[in-house]
């Protein structure tokens, strides 16, 4: 969607059609004209009045849906309140009667619900233990640790009566944002439904690393799953996630963490752009979540399961046709705390760099109480000078050979003692080496 409005009319009213049906596939593909389920059916056919509702008589650039999709985004990204929304709203209709608009910011809200672009929310237990969602959905206490689902202030609770204790709040909400229906919108919009296929239609092949299709991960993963490169369409994406302070003030200390997905089939002029990085998770502070993470990061796991496994049937515009997305993740970025946390790694002290995992040389200084890194000169050529001056750095000559890279065989023999459980609250014995848990990943 264009913001700045010179968005070609054809091109906009094609893309809204389509997402009405693809957010309704199972309304708009049954014959006969009120056909299908009741709620979604009628949600369906309001969109669609509202898409060919003129914004005023004449008006060919904007729809009522449209124009009301656009007021939306602008509020998103800039901030604007729900109230002072709503008053532009008023001021739109007292001075332009004849405007096809809603007039409240819980009317636009309920219309933009409707085209599934919300998100959801998850309750969490306090202590990062566990998801209420799924079978454990309706429980009111954390299956581990005991903890309650709402937020309990016992000195004030137990002076009121039974029926005033019935509007609870709920002490932690993790809010998802569905992955897999975004990622079928994509090719719902003539804009980006090209460019998710430059990767193997436009790219230069002149041998110069300019993007991560050039790299050797990229090639040899297209040789390992060569029916998914096949259809050049599947979406490749990329992982990150940190934590900031939602309150943009130094003095309060408190870390919400969000988890962010980058698409790798645009080109590198487009991937790392702001509008083209999927929010996937929304996890609530105050503290980090830790190596319970992964509690947080399972609804997005399952859908990632299913965009690699099984896939999902989505339409493109550019084509005409249906064709069969998958989606998978090729890697993670983040600083060296969040790698930790999501790899289950670890960074600190005696096995803090992840290259040479087991074979780190370390030395625990006594009297500073810190650790130092020693070891460097094994990454020089086995003939360096250097490898033999034992005056000059540690009293030892060097004869070792660099560390070698880890691979998935010794990986999942490190991982198989430690057992697979989620959550903070794990008795775990003190193990030698430098993994802390099993990944979720």
């Amino acid at each position: 969607m264009d913001v700045d409005g010179d968005t070609n009319d054809d091109t906009s009213s094609d893309n809204i059609d389509v997402l009405l049906f693809e957010t309704f596939r199972d309304v708009a593909e049954v014959g006969g004209v009120h056909e299908g389920p009741y709620e979604d059916a009628k949600k369906f056919y309001k969109l669609v009045d509202d898409a060919n509702q003129e914004l005023y008589h004449g008006c060919k650039k904007f729809s009522t849906l449209s124009f009301t999709i656009q007021m939306y985004l602008l509020k998103c990204i800039h901030g604007w309140s729900n109230a002072s929304f709503t008053a532009l709203l008023e001021l739109l209709k007292e001075a332009m009667p004849d405007l096809n608009i809603l007039v409240s910011f819980n009317k636009t809200k309920s219309m933009i619900k409707d085209l599934e672009l919300d998100y959801k929310k998850i309750d969490a237990c306090p202590n990062n233990c566990m998801l209420f969602w799924k079978d454990h959905k309706k429980d009111d206490s954390c299956h581990h640790c005991g903890a309650s689902r709402w937020i309990e202030y016992p000195e004030v609770d137990k002076d009121l009566e039974e029926s005033k204790k019935a509007h609870k709040v709920l002490a932690k909400v993790l809010r998802h944002f569905p992955l897999i229906p975004r990622l079928k919108r994509l090719f719902m919009c003539s804009k980006t439904t090209d460019k998710l296929r430059w990767h193997a239609e436009e790219r230069s092949r002149d041998g110069r690393l300019r993007h991560p299709v050039d790299g050797q991960a990229w090639k040899e993963f297209d040789t390992k799953h060569q029916d998914f490169a096949l259809e050049t369409r599947n979406v490749r994406l990329g992982l990150a996630s940190d934590g900031f302070n939602p309150f943009r003030t130094m003095s309060l200390s408190h870390s919400t963490w969000h988890v962010v997905l980058t698409i790798y089939n645009y080109p590198p002029s487009l991937c790392l752009k702001a509008e083209n990085c999927l929010m996937s998770l929304l996890i609530p502070g105050p503290r980090s979540p830790g190596n319970a993470i992964d509690v947080y990061i399972q609804p997005l796991i399952e859908e990632l399961k299913i965009s690699w496994d099984v896939g999902v049937e989505t339409y493109d515009i550019s084509r005409n046709q249906s064709f069969h997305m998958r989606a998978a993740l090729l890697w993670t970025v983040n600083d060296f705390p969040a790698y930790a946390m999501l790899s289950g790694g670890s960074t600190k002290r005696k096995f803090v760099f992840p290259t040479c995992n087991h074979e780190t040389s370390s030395t625990y200084l006594k009297h500073s109480r810190k650790m130092c890194y020693m070891g460097h000169r094994v990454f020089l050529d086995s003939n360096h000078v250097w490898r033999s001056n034992a005056t000059y750095f540690d009293g030892k000559p060097e004869y070792r050979s660099p560390p070698s890279l880890l691979d998935t065989t010794r990986i999942l023999k490190d991982l198989q003692d430690i057992p697979d459980v989620l959550g903070e609250k794990k008795e775990m014995k003190k193990r030698f080496g430098p993994w802390k848990k099993k990944s979720i990943f």
